[in-house]
């Protein structure tokens, strides 16, 4: 008697249980799965997109901004050399920045009249090599006429001449846009001067505005960013350097005309990866193709592919060693959304913020352990 009323207490009281929840009909587990994730996935993607919008909003002065921070990468190094030497930062800022700014000049003094006098006839020779190129496909065993390669070739070119006219009578007057240039420069080199001198205490600044908790994790994962986007800007610039010089010195040799703007282009471009050095290629291939026929067009295309390959396999490897390494379908996807969402200038600058990103993101989700904030003199 004693053990059923002992059962009796011991026994829940099933009217304070809360009830079990209703089973979810004709609604399957991976379809509620499915549906968190894709609300989640908008949610972020409208988050990038307003993000992107503000940016593209202030680019006037965004754009002077990230190209400052680009640059302060190539000119704090000496900086910090001569400041090891004994220099106050002040001075050693102002003899660098002076000294860099004798260095465009110069370079300019002797790249921009003699580019000028050819680049003139840059547009022309490309579209004759593309005439020339079609006239060749025409005649080969590809199944295409030569009224359909002409048609397809002069839609190409009127599309690309009314383009040059739209913006060259568009809503912005020439004076308006020259003038706009001219401010980007200069808010670019105050900018510039102020990141290289002050860039530190700058981010000391940045960093207190975050709860103390996570000073440290984002104090690390920027100086990290820091470091990548040093390693990225005067890896890419000693690369582009070299493919302008050697293939440059290759069309000389060839007989090409166009040289200067041909190397000009080629160093532009190799700051867009894969798709810069592809087109800068076939720039100078049709040139070639147009000017000296189609040995020659073999020619400056083996000579591309030769410099290309060591510099993928020797050159890119050395020198980036130290950054993100992005893998190429993850390029060519970062390249064009960059160039879709801001042209020319959303290409160049897509790798680079990608590389920081794919280095930010580890950190602030934790996977490396905090590390101490840094002090004043770090």
């Amino acid at each position: 008697m004693e053990f059923s009323r002992a059962a009796v207490l011991e026994r829940p009281d099933e009217s304070a249980l809360p009830p079990e929840p209703p089973p979810r009909r004709g609604v399957p587990r991976s379809l509620v799965l499915a549906s968190e994730l894709g609300w989640r996935f908008l949610v972020v993607v409208g988050a990038i997109a307003v993000l992107a919008y503000g940016l593209w909003s202030v680019r006037l002065v965004a754009l002077p901004a990230f190209l400052a921070l680009l640059l302060s990468t190539i000119l704090v190094p000496p900086v910090r050399w001569l400041c090891r030497r004994g220099l106050p930062r002040a001075l050693a800022t102002a003899t660098v920045f002076a000294a860099s700014l004798v260095v465009v000049g110069i370079v300019a003094m002797l790249v921009v009249p003699a580019f000028a006098a050819e680049a003139t006839k840059l547009s022309d020779t490309i579209t004759g090599g593309a005439h020339e190129l079609g006239r060749l496909v025409a005649s080969g065993p590809f199944g295409v006429s030569r009224a359909d390669a002409q048609s397809a070739i002069d839609g190409l070119s009127d599309r690309l001449h009314a383009s040059g006219g739209e913006i060259a009578s568009g809503v912005l007057s020439g004076a308006v846009i020259l003038g706009q240039i001219v401010a980007d420069a200069l808010l670019t080199l105050v900018l510039l001067f102020f990141f290289v001198k002050d860039g530190a205490g700058l981010w000391r600044w940045a960093v207190r505005l975050f709860p103390a908790p996570v000073r440290g994790r984002v104090d690390h994962a920027g100086r990290m960013s820091w470091s990548v986007l040093g390693a990225y800007v005067r890896g890419q610039a000693l690369v582009a350097t070299v493919d302008a010089v050697f293939i440059g010195i290759g069309l000389a040799i060839i007989g090409l005309p166009l040289v200067l703007p041909l190397a000009f282009l080629i160093f532009v471009a190799a700051f867009v990866p894969i798709v810069g050095a592809f087109v800068a290629g076939a720039a100078a291939v049709l040139i070639a193709l147009v000017s000296k026929g189609a040995g020659a067009a073999l020619a400056v295309l083996a000579l591309n592919l030769i410099v290309q390959q060591i510099e993928g396999n020797v050159l890119y490897p050395m020198i980036m060693r130290r950054t993100i390494e992005l893998h190429p379908v993850a390029t060519l996807l970062v390249v064009g959304a960059g160039g879709i969402i801001a042209g020319i200038i959303g290409a160049l600058v897509a790798v680079p913020i990608a590389a920081v990103v794919a280095t930010v993101l580890p950190i602030l989700r934790g996977r490396e352990p905090p590390p101490e904030l840094a002090t004043a003199d770090d």
